[in-house]
């Protein structure tokens, strides 16, 4: 799970990059990577790298620094590895990640600006955390890189400049206390809840079911979830089966009525309706980026 692709050791199989957004801004990268089970190693870099879990759980061993952590990677788990900090991961399964790797000086402006000392900016190393903030940005820049960049280079500096403040205010040597709790789900639940879903995307999901693993009843799972990640639960479904069926398509491995039933969809057509509404783009545009 590193953007700089020529800095690292790995295994037999290379990484897929699925979408690139290049070197085109010396602010941010985007890469949405795709990793054979198998060993990935980096050495240190000079930028800071968000990676943010995509797709279906993961089990897997890796090492930030000196640190060693181990864990089942879900969807929206986010690691932080700051610059000058090797990395070494190890994936019992595919694993797929969006890279988000940001420029230290780029961070130490934005510290600079809000008057703190940018010579004491040093991110967190951090595994497996959750940060809804961090995920809305990064699903933001994965869609406005799927979508040809709509917005325009003022848009995607916008959303560099809130992923870099809130990796100061919350995940550097800058930051203050951690947030306390939003009072959803507590984590180990909402763990387990969204590895539910990832793990049964195909198939008929009801909200009974999803309550049972979250040991709620069906009015508090629609409160409690809603509070954890800011969506109701069948919203959140619908997308993570849009965006799970694009990733499908993009790697061209399956029609597109083949992977509309592989993603939960009835039809082709039921998962063309959603995946405009949702992505603004057909099946068929997107099996074509």
């Amino acid at each position: 799970m590193n953007p700089q692709s020529a800095t690292v050791v790995r295994g037999p199989a290379s990484p897929t990059r699925i979408l690139d957004s290049g070197p085109a801004s010396s602010q941010l990268r985007i890469i949405l990577q795709a990793d054979a089970p198998g060993l990935v190693e980096a050495p240190s870099r000079t930028r800071s790298v968000v990676a943010i879990h995509v797709g279906r759980p993961v089990r897997l061993e890796c090492r930030h620094g000196s640190e060693k952590y181990s864990g089942l990677a879900i969807h929206g788990d986010i690691d932080i590895i700051p610059s000058g900090m090797p990395a070494r991961w190890e994936m019992k399964e595919t694993d797929t990640a969006l890279l988000l790797s940001i420029s230290t000086k780029f961070l130490q402006q934005l510290a600079k600006e809000s008057g703190l000392d940018p010579r004491e900016v040093q991110l967190r190393d951090r595994f497996q955390i959750r940060d809804r903030q961090i995920e809305h940005i990064g699903w933001a820049l994965m869609a406005e890189m799927e979508q040809g960049y709509p917005n325009g280079s003022l848009f995607l500096q916008s959303l560099a400049t809130a992923l870099g403040a809130r990796l100061l205010r919350s995940h550097s040597s800058l930051s203050g206390k951690r947030a306390s709790a939003n009072g959803g789900l507590p984590a180990r639940r909402l763990r387990q809840v969204i590895s539910y879903i990832e793990d049964n995307l195909g198939e008929d999901l009801s909200l009974e079911a999803i309550a049972r693993v979250a040991d709620v009843s069906v009015s508090h799972l629609k409160v409690l979830f809603r509070k954890s990640l800011g969506i109701p639960v069948h919203q959140y479904v619908i997308r993570r089966r849009v965006e799970r069926a694009a990733l499908a398509l993009r790697q061209g491995k399956a029609s597109i009525s083949q992977v509309a039933l592989e993603t939960g969809f009835t039809h082709q057509s039921h998962l063309a309706a959603h995946m405009r509404r949702i992505l603004g783009v057909s099946p068929r545009e997107m099996k074509g980026c």
